[in-house]
């Protein structure tokens, strides 16, 4: 259904991959920060992957160029805002146990160990920089 020759429109393939693929790779996203980030280059690989196939792109095309086609974000950009969302719920949040997670210092940048917080302030790859320079680009144009 997501293949090059598929008669899906790249629009329903969009919302297949938001709605069916996305939510399964992202799963937890708030918690990613203590995965390697193999791991997460993997999953943008994945991503990327479905954008080439989606949108029946040459091999040349740029994936930011992908990305911007079909608007959306890239993982790690995704995964930040969710996070984002996640700790700003949380914050509010009347269970306890809940709130407690959000309440921590985090240790200085120096330290090894990366808390789930700390993804938000880590700076965008170069995929997610692109892409955004794209948009700021395209936006001024308006």
């Amino acid at each position: 259904m997501l293949g090059r020759k598929s008669k899906l429109s790249r629009r329903n393939k969009r919302t297949l991959y938001k709605m069916c693929i996305r939510t399964v790779m992202t799963y937890a996203c708030p918690v990613f920060a203590h995965a390697a980030p193999k791991a997460l280059y993997r999953l943008q690989v994945v991503q990327n992957k479905f954008c080439r196939a989606a949108t029946d792109a040459h091999w040349c095309v740029r994936n930011s160029i992908l990305h911007k086609d079909l608007k959306l974000p890239t993982l790690p950009k995704y995964m930040k805002d969710t996070s984002k969302r996640f700790f700003d719920i949380a914050g509010s949040h009347p269970n306890a146990f809940l709130r407690s997670a959000v309440d921590y210092q985090s240790p200085p940048p120096t330290h090894f160990i990366r808390r789930p917080l700390n993804v938000l302030i880590d700076p965008p790859d170069a995929l997610t920089a692109a892409v955004d320079s794209l948009n700021d680009v395209n936006d001024t144009h308006d």
